[in-house]
Order: C-alpha cells, then sequence, then structure tokens
C-alpha cells in the first residue's frame, strides 16, 4: 500500500474501490461530470487541495483530461499532482461493452500499473505515511458521530472549519482526516467549543 497526505481525486465510484487496494489516502470520486454542479464537493476539493493538496487520477481518455482541466480551474494548478495511466484497449469486467474511446480505466487497471503510475509521477509520501490518523472512536469521544445531536455538531464544527456542511459522519471523517493530522484537529475541537462556549 503507498501512503499518501494528499487527497486522491478520481471520477468515479469503482475507481475509488479498486485504489482503495492500492494507496492509503483520501480518495474523493466527482461522480464524472457531476462536479461541474456540485457546490459542496468543488468546496470540499478546494478545501484540500489549499490543505494538503491533490493527486489527480483520472481515465486516460478526453473525458478524463476534462475533469483534469476544470480541477485545474477551480483549485491553485501548484497543488495539484498528475497520475497517468497508460492507454490500453479493453473493457472493463463489469462492463458489457468498451467505453466511447476503447480505453481501460483506472478501475481495469492492474495494481502493478497503478504502483508505477504513482511511483513515476513522484507522489510517494516523503514522511512514510507515519501520521495517526482519526477513526470514527475519535468523532465520537468529541460528540461529533454516534450521538443524539451528532449530525447537528458535524454541521457546526463544518462551519468553523470551513467544511462543506450535510455529510455523512463517513464522509466526515475523511474530510477531517484530509485536512488536519491528529493533534491539530483536536486542538481546532478545543477552540470550537470554547467560541460555543462564549455564544
Amino acid at each position: 500500500m503507498i501512503k499518501l497526505k494528499e487527497a486522491v481525486i478520481v471520477e468515479g465510484k469503482y475507481d475509488k474501490i479498486a485504489l482503495s487496494n492500492v494507496i492509503d489516502a483520501t480518495i474523493i470520486p466527482t461522480n464524472g461530470f457531476s462536479i461541474f454542479k456540485d457546490k459542496q464537493k468543488r468546496k470540499l476539493i478546494s478545501i484540500l487541495a489549499q490543505k494538503n493538496g491533490l493527486i489527480v487520477i483520472t481515465d486516460s481518455d478526453k473525458a478524463g483530461m476534462v475533469i483534469r482541466s476544470y480541477l485545474k480551474n477551480i483549485c491553485p494548478p501548484d497543488r495539484i499532482k498528475n497520475v497517468y495511466i497508460p492507454q490500453i484497449s479493453g473493457k472493463e469486467k463489469r462492463k458489457a461493452k468498451p467505453s466511447k474511446e476503447g480505453y481501460i480505466g483506472v478501475e481495469g487497471i492492474k495494481k502493478e500499473l497503478l504502483l508505477q503510475a504513482f511511483d513515476k509521477c513522484g507522489v510517494l509520501e516523503e514522511d512514510g505515511g507515519k501520521r495517526r490518523k482519526l477513526t470514527k472512536a475519535d468523532l465520537y469521544d468529541t460528540g461529533l458521530s454516534g450521538q443524539n445531536n451528532s449530525s447537528f455538531l458535524r454541521e457546526d464544527f463544518a462551519l468553523f472549519s470551513g467544511l462543506p456542511g450535510g455529510m455523512s459522519s463517513s464522509a466526515f471523517l475523511d474530510a477531517v482526516n484530509a485536512i488536519y493530522d491528529y493533534e491539530e484537529f483536536f486542538e481546532a475541537v478545543k477552540k470550537w467549543k470554547s467560541e460555543e462556549d462564549k455564544n
């Protein structure tokens, strides 16, 4: 497994599933072109870019290039690293027929080739991925998950942190892991609670 500090942006859920067997990172699917209309997801991606940077890996077709280009317009280009998969003719096992351009997408690329693609682009994390990640238990301990008013508290903390609202506890966990390291998160919670006490 490759451990990455950057958030990884992919096109769809099947790409996310395939990559989760290769990398240990926050993986956000754009859901194809729906990113163009999804304000909350654009905001989240922009925040992730500012915090730790983005790694973009899309299919090696025209649609993939359109999405890459779009992300450059909504995020600082110097905060984006691009990983490119080879153009291999064929189709994914789950599909009845090949894509419009006839290339295998990220989800269908073999693990070895995905590892090579990440390696070639020089995106391996320098600290070896030793950063401690937050868990659902941490969210529970702070009241942000698993309790009666957790949904309300997540909305409030999201507003405090500049994150988009309306996230499930799992999406919220992905977002805070991408934005905060372990200690930073608890410091932020402390500041947030102290602001709440003042109001």
